[in-house]
């Protein structure tokens, strides 16, 4: 129907927009929804449990992913069913196009709305000690 209506190249842009992730496409909403912060500073992300996550490997379920990076993607809705009182109390993005719109129009959400921590440098104490 797309290339019906639209042609080839409205087709084209979608699908390579879904792997660059950084055009005006609703599914690179989750990049906005996952990384900047909206509401509330002490939640970094959102997850969302919309029907494009079919699509796109469940990249929206993004804190559980965060939580349990060992999962893979197809096992990540398991995670949800048994324990949905750590998941479900947390904010959500409803829409990911709906996180485009507003990162566009309220004036609010800047790029500058991510959090940012110092970096940390680990060493081995092995190291430590022998430079003591």
């Amino acid at each position: 129907m797309l290339i019906y209506n639209f042609g080839i190249w409205a087709w084209l842009y979608l699908v390579f927009s879904t792997f660059f992730a950084g055009s005006i496409h609703p599914v690179a909403g989750h990049f906005l929804a996952e990384h900047y912060v909206f509401d509330s500073p002490e939640h970094e992300t959102y997850s969302y449990y919309g029907p494009l996550n079919y699509l796109t490997y469940n990249v929206g379920l993004h804190d559980i992913h965060h939580d349990f990076p060992a999962i893979p993607w197809s096992r990540l809705w398991k995670v949800l069913d048994i324990a949905p009182e750590f998941y479900k109390d947390l904010p959500q993005c409803d829409s990911w196009w709906g996180a485009i719109m507003r990162f566009i129009f309220d004036d609010s959400i800047t790029p500058f709305c991510r959090v940012k921590r110092e970096h940390k440098s680990y060493t081995n104490n092995n190291d430590k000690q022998k430079a003591e």
